[in-house]
């Protein structure tokens, strides 16, 4: 059984690398990563969308569409 504070970690580690994300946007004046040379490479965008698929499964792995 999945715990709060299992969801709580997921759910912070999302916000965190949200906001990395969106400052690393921000700091190059886009609102998307798409427009970036380092799209595919991008470890910002990696630790992200890791992130999601962590929140969507509540840390447990095994997600899949």
């Amino acid at each position: 059984m999945i715990n709060n504070d299992d969801k709580q970690t997921c759910y912070d580690e999302l916000n965190k690398h949200l906001i990395e994300l969106k400052d690393c946007q921000n700091s190059k004046n886009q609102v998307s990563c798409m427009p970036c040379s380092n799209y595919i490479e991008c470890d910002k965008r990696k630790f992200y969308v890791k992130s999601v698929y962590d929140s969507m499964s509540n840390g447990q792995g095994g997600f899949e569409f």
